[in-house]
């Protein structure tokens, strides 16, 4: 797919990792990096549209607009933000994502708690354009309060929670002010000439943030999105106030201010991309498992192949991936996404001893293996193209003394494999499998 224009630059992978950064914080990083595997679900307004997040509402934002969901920007946008009266979700079983989540593997999960439309998928006293409230059909829905299901659920599953909130706020009476004609992603009105609006605005963010800090139990990331809402456009949002204000509700929160740089970007998210140089700073690709990130119908999606393939590429070299799902407007997981799913899980049953709790090996050879490091040993990973029945272990070429292996097996089995005359090992390739891993002990 081509790159999309809502992809920002990523800035701030130089940065000092230790920036800003107390002993707790650093510890809950190193824990993130133990987890290696999370899920992102985007999901509101845009998936009854079935369109591209929802990007449509930007005029400059012709990208999105290809195939546009209604011919003219006025309509477009009332018959966008009217879908609320629409939305009405109810199939969503939260106990069914996190248990299909768990079994995928995946060990951290964040949630889309208001996309840049300003829909508002959770309880928040501050605007009425929320799933909750009494104008919209899902309200009287025991399940109504998304965010909280959701984070019970997937607790309830042993994994780690965090929100995706959404800086800019289209839909805001403060940043898209009534009357004015916003001509792209920015506040409509210029906030050098309007500081007392921006103002408004900033009180709006810090009371719906804090509400998700005080309201839904314990969360340990908070993903900030729209990276141009920041000090270098002049939409100053005050982050140390508020860091500090949030991180006395939660102790130790991990903040990314993506694509911002600096002490409240505690790590980096390169976007669809594997990258070539490994941060210095912690980092997660996020990539969904479909071309958009929300559902949208006949969407393409990803093989299971190339997803795995993703995971070691990125594991391997130190990074964490976050795989993104966009569930349907009826509250479902689409049937693409979860045979994805489930793909993912029964390799990672095989292969996971290698993936979680792992650390990248510090310098790599071109060799066809890929290296993982968990205390003594190390986990070497082969991608298999198709027709491959068997390869080679070579040893040496990894940089490994071969005097130094007390044994080589094969994860998925525990099969011992043992040395041959040419100081390679054979490694059998299964015909169902797309990675094979191998521990290799040392002394």
């Amino acid at each position: 797919m081509a790159i999309r224009g809502d992809i920002e630059e990523v800035k701030g992978t130089e940065d000092d990792p230790s920036i800003g950064m107390t002993e707790g914080l650093l510890a809950k990083l190193e824990n993130f990096q133990d987890m290696k595997l999370g899920v992102i679900f985007h999901w509101g307004l845009y998936a009854e549209a079935g369109i591209v997040e929802s990007w449509q509402l930007s005029e400059e934002d012709e990208w999105a607009r290809k195939d546009p969901w209604r011919q003219d920007l006025e309509t477009l946008r009332k018959d966008y933000w009217d879908l609320s009266y629409s939305f009405n979700p109810t199939q969503f079983n939260p106990q069914d994502w996190a248990e299909k989540c768990r079994a995928a593997g995946f060990k951290y999960m964040l949630f889309t708690t208001k996309h840049h439309d300003g829909f508002n998928m959770y309880d928040t006293k501050l605007s009425d354009y929320k799933i909750t409230s009494e104008k919209y059909p899902f309200h009287s829905n025991p399940k109504s309060d998304v965010l909280k299901e959701l984070f019970n659920a997937f607790r309830g599953q042993g994994m780690t929670v965090g929100a995706y909130y959404s800086k800019a706020d289209w839909h805001s009476p403060y940043y898209w002010v009534p009357g004015q004609s916003p001509v792209g992603r920015y506040t409509s009105y210029s906030v050098a000439e309007d500081p007392i609006m921006w103002n408004r605005f900033v009180s709006f963010v810090h009371g719906q943030l804090t509400e998700i800090m005080s309201n839904y139990g314990a969360v340990d990331i908070l993903w900030l999105d729209a990276g141009w809402v920041g000090p270098q456009t002049g939409e100053n949002l005050q982050m140390a106030q508020l860091a500090a204000k949030l991180r006395q509700l939660q102790k130790d929160l991990i903040i990314v201010d993506r694509t911002i740089g600096g002490p409240y970007e505690n790590y980096v998210t390169p976007e669809r991309a594997v990258p070539d140089i490994p941060p210095k700073k912690v980092w997660e690709s996020n990539i969904p498992l479909a071309n958009n990130w929300g559902y949208v119908p006949n969407d393409h999606y990803k093989s299971l192949k190339e997803i795995i393939h993703l995971l070691v590429n990125v594991v391997t070299k130190g990074g964490n991936l976050i795989l993104g799902v966009g569930p349907k407007p009826d509250g479902t997981l689409p049937e693409e996404a979860e045979k994805l799913l489930v793909g993912l899980g029964e390799w990672l049953d095989s292969f996971g001893e290698g993936i979680y709790g792992t650390r990248a090996v510090g310098t790599q050879s071109d060799s066809k293996w890929k290296l993982t490091q968990k205390g003594q040993k190390l986990f070497a990973f082969y991608l298999i193209e198709e027709g491959e029945q068997t390869v080679s272990l070579d040893i040496n070429s990894l940089g490994i003394e071969l005097e130094s292996v007390t044994r080589v097996s094969v994860l998925s089995t525990n099969e011992e494999l043992f040395v041959q005359s040419s100081g390679e090992y054979l490694v059998p390739l299964g015909k169902e499998q797309l990675a094979i891993g191998v521990c290799i002990e040392t002394i």
